[in-house]
């Protein structure tokens, strides 16, 4: 039986992991910035989905089977590095003035979840702790049903806020930047730590 403290030092770590700034955290911020909150559950919930699938290849111990697939994973880590480029560009070249979220061009929720998926599948960071960070906070072994259903939900919940709160963030830093100067540099800045998290996909 595994101790409420393991699991409340997974919980503390998955925190620590999901709050720091990576791939995940640029692209929902450059989102925000440049559409407001539309579509932005959709967004949410495919890197929610795409952590539960890593944990889950963790947990019923196929991290051997993810290492086979290794050429599919790839195929998806250029994709989503590809996609933080197009962020980085759609960052640089932004017109220099702030689109209302009601009068944003809409797009399809299944596509938006779709691509946070593939960033998180292709996800270096992601991969690194569920795959060889995980197994030294929990014994996989000992890993049942109902421990698993304790940590999927805790993790919906935590990956969730995080996320939330960095929208909220952006969302009043969206709000804030109203010249064409300061959004200038909000641009430029959003782009180049977009594509520096590309590289840092694409790289590792």
């Amino acid at each position: 039986m595994i101790s409420f403290g393991s699991l409340a030092v997974f919980c503390v770590a998955y925190l620590l992991a999901t709050a720091s700034p990576g791939p995940a955290v640029a692209a929902i911020v450059a989102r925000t910035l440049s559409h407001g909150t539309r579509g932005i559950t959709s967004f949410i919930a495919g890197f929610v989905v795409g952590d539960l699938i890593w944990f889950t290849l963790a947990a019923t111990g196929m991290a051997m089977l993810a290492q086979k697939a290794k050429p599919v994973f790839l195929v998806v880590k250029y994709a989503g590095a590809l996609y933080l480029l197009y962020l980085a560009y759609r960052s640089w070249t932004a017109p220099l003035a702030v689109i209302e979220a009601d009068h944003a061009p809409p797009e399809r929720s299944g596509r938006l979840f779709l691509v946070s998926l593939m960033i998180t599948l292709g996800n270096p960071k992601v991969m690194v702790f569920f795959l060889a960070l995980l197994p030294t906070i929990i014994d996989m072994r000992e890993m049942g049903v109902a421990l698993y259903l304790e940590a999927a939900v805790a993790m919906i919940v935590i990956l969730s806020a995080v996320l939330t709160s960095y929208v909220l963030a952006a969302v009043r830093a969206r709000r804030f930047f109203k010249s064409a100067h300061a959004l200038r540099w909000v641009n430029r800045i959003a782009g180049t730590a977009i594509g520096g998290a590309a590289v840092a996909v694409a790289t590792r």
